[in-house]
């Protein structure tokens, strides 16, 4: 297993890299949109005391404010992708960070409208809807900002608030440069004894090398550094659980989770379902874990040996060319259209392809209105990665789609539905996958992918949502976040989740340190209930066809427009019942039982040395 070198930025080829010209052609370009801002600024502040003399200088201030917020997004995606090439580039860095305080800048001037608008007389801003067609594009907004109303404060309180906002993001700040600048996880020795740099790139792959010592060391490595910073990263980490706290009480709250859900509409019920019906679901998770176990042929399983694959091995080495190609061909069932802005996409530079020194790891979609989405991937060739890219695909394209649908308002898609789009693409791409072989060991291979896609993200991702909500919790009852109770409660979680097949070492207990997510309070919860919802919807497209795809593609164009629950059940989801969420992981109990069958029938463990069965499709 040759792991390459890392290489410096400049030496990347072009074609392999984003194409940022299509937000600004130069660095003078992207000073003039920040000028331009800086120039509106004062102007939208002038029209503060106006909203009452009617609905025309509403619609005045909200396009205005539309108008800002368009230009902000693409001025602070230039420079957090310029960043994200490298983040050691402190050109780019100090670029970001002004941005930043343009942005906080931007909410202070605008911290005004919604006190004004809800300090309206009663049925003022319905009665402006009725007068003023201009302002109909807004209803939903303006609907919405009224259920909310009690937590939408006085206009002097709401600036104070919004001037906090660099402060507020400095826990995240400081955690992204620790992790991705500073931290660093040294050498270890590939299965050659080749001895390579661990970066948080190639980790994954060492994770699936079948010699364990390999997976130890990577492991090991890997967290060692956060054992090394555990203090100053739950110093951080608490620093940033405090600010949620703050922000929710001073909103009138009653928790950090209530101020994370509320605004979208979104019951708690949804979130007490997914950690309920997780919690009864447990065994299909432990009986997973077994089968693990006994495929490797061990004692007691590591946590390092959950990501190995536990089937005969075959042949999933891909170039990003033909991860391309197996992307396209197998997210046809979408639609002609679909493909072709997807072919486009591809030509025209929407994704950095491969790891360079400094550069963000994981991979992300960042969508800009008027412009297209950008896609960050560090290609490795692994299967994985061919999934990686149709997941980010999948945020590209809702985000196109809603983009070239709605206006500027409602262009964004909600963190809830965030997931959807992108798990359905994994979804289909395991399904076509498999319809494409008969060869036991591919399929073998590929439910063992599917069932490692469903731990990864329904059940690991409900475990860091427990997490999460117990950190607020104890911090909201004024107990603090040390690192030794960090680390207790994540072993303990760890420990109840995967049974006691799997040991919880001083390694795994730590892993809460490296979690970029949790500085996002209350995010990683939809990544569980997003694949409950795509799930539904996979096998829908898959059953009904045509019908189920054009409800679908409504769905990716509707942004939000609606609330998310509403966008869903349009698809045809009710993610307000636990029903998906218990649909889902019936289906990784099915696959549990499928993979054992397999396994029964096909040749000897991998933990008695299964030779290379067979290869994966590259094309049809």
């Amino acid at each position: 297993m040759a792991v390459a070198e890392l290489r410096a930025r400049a030496d990347l080829p072009a074609e392999d890299t984003w194409d940022l010209t299509a937000i600004y052609l130069n660095v003078e370009a992207w000073d003039a949109s920040i000028a331009s801002v800086r120039a509106d600024l004062p102007t939208l502040a002038a029209l503060q005391g106006t909203i009452a003399e009617g609905p025309e200088r509403l619609a005045d201030v909200l396009r205005l404010q539309d108008s800002i917020g368009e230009r902000l997004g693409r001025i602070f995606a230039f420079a957090g992708l310029k960043k994200d090439e490298d983040n050691a580039n402190t050109d780019a860095v100090g670029a970001y960070d002004r941005v930043v305080g343009l942005s906080v800048e931007a909410s202070q001037a605008t911290s005004w409208v919604e006190p004004e608008i809800l300090a309206l007389p009663s049925g003022a801003v319905e009665r402006y809807l009725t007068d003023a067609p201009e302002l109909a594009v807004y209803r939903h907004a303006l609907e919405d900002l009224l259920r909310q109303r009690e937590h939408v404060l006085s206009a002097e309180t709401e600036r104070l608030l919004a001037s906090t906002g660099e402060m507020a993001m400095a826990p995240g700040q400081i955690f992204t440069m620790l992790n991705n600048a500073d931290i660093t996880h040294g050498t270890i020795r590939d299965e050659d004894g080749n001895e390579v740099e661990l970066t948080k790139g190639n980790y994954q792959v060492f994770m699936e090398s079948r010699d364990r010592s390999v997976r130890q060391a990577a492991f090991d490595g890997l967290h060692d550094a956060y054992l090394g910073h555990r203090n100053t990263i739950a110093t951080t980490y608490a620093s940033s659980v405090k600010t949620d706290i703050f922000f929710a009480r001073e909103r009138n709250y009653s928790s950090a989770l209530e101020a994370a859900m509320q605004p979208h509409n979104i019951p708690i019920a949804v979130y007490d379902n997914l950690v309920a019906t997780v919690n009864a679901k447990l065994p299909h998770l432990h009986k997973y874990i077994s089968l693990r176990k006994k495929a490797l042929g061990l004692e007691q399983l590591e946590v390092f040996d959950l990501y190995v694959p536990i089937v005969p091995e075959v042949e999933d080495a891909y170039t990003y060319e033909q991860g391309v190609e197996t992307v396209l061909r197998t997210l046809a069932p979408l639609g002609d259209d679909y493909g072709s802005v997807l072919t486009g996409a591809f030509d025209s530079r929407w994704v950095d392809v491969y790891e360079n020194k400094g550069k963000s790891s994981g991979a992300y979609s960042w969508g800009v209105y008027g412009v297209h989405p950008f896609m960050l991937l560090n290609w490795v060739g692994r299967l994985d990665d061919v999934f990686t890219l149709a997941h980010e695909v999948g945020y590209a394209m809702h985000s196109h789609f809603s983009s070239a649908t709605q206006p500027y308002t409602y262009a964004g898609y909600t963190l809830f539905v965030a997931e959807v789009a992108s798990t359905v693409n994994e979804l289909l791409v395991t399904d076509a996958l498999r319809r494409e072989t008969d060869d036991r060991a591919v399929q073998m291979y590929l439910v063992n992918h599917a069932l490692e896609d469903f731990r990864s993200t329904i059940y690991r991702q409900t475990l860091f949502a427990e997490f999460e909500r117990w950190a607020h919790e104890h911090a909201e009852a004024g107990h603090a976040l040390t690192p030794d109770a960090l680390s207790q409660a994540y072993s303990d979680l760890c420990a109840r989740y995967y049974g006691s097949d799997v040991n919880v070492s001083e390694h795994w207990s730590i892993e809460w340190a490296r979690i970029p997510h949790f500085y996002r309070a209350f995010y990683v919860y939809q990544y569980a209930t997003g694949m409950s919802a795509a799930a539904a919807i996979a096998k829908m497209i898959h059953d009904e066809g045509a019908p189920a795809v054009k409800r679908y593609r409504q769905f990716l164009s509707g942004g939000s427009s609606k609330y998310s629950l509403d966008l869903l059940k349009d698809a045809g989801v009710d993610m307000a019942t636990p029903m998906p969420i218990e649909q889902a992981l019936d289906t990784f109990g099915e696959l549990v039982d499928e993979l054992e069958r397999l396994m029964d029938e096909s040749s000897p463990s991998l933990g008695h040395g299964s030779p290379r069965l067979a290869s994966l499709p590259l094309s049809s």
